[in-house]
């Protein structure tokens, strides 16, 4: 096996074994579902905003280059005055 099969295996036996004590009442992690909620909320907010921000606006010396080279083929799509 190689190492990401046992990583994915270790993480599905933690979810299931989470899972098995939820449906019993035991709580495995002693957070409340608010800090969950505003934990996920806040990734969620960053990775999206960073994605939003960093996708197709060539803010990189790679695209600012790529933007130059598809503006000097016609490439680009260039708004009408």
């Amino acid at each position: 096996m190689d190492r990401g099969t046992i990583i994915r295996t270790a993480a599905l036996v933690i979810a299931l074994t989470n899972q098995f004590l939820v449906m019993f009442g035991k709580s495995p992690l002693p957070i409340d579902s608010e800090l969950i909620e505003q934990i996920v909320s806040s990734i969620f907010t960053v990775v999206t905003s960073l994605a939003a921000w960093f996708k197709n606006n060539y803010v990189t010396k790679n695209g600012k280059k790529q933007k130059e080279i598809l503006e000097q083929n016609g490439l680009t799509k260039k708004k009408n005055p």
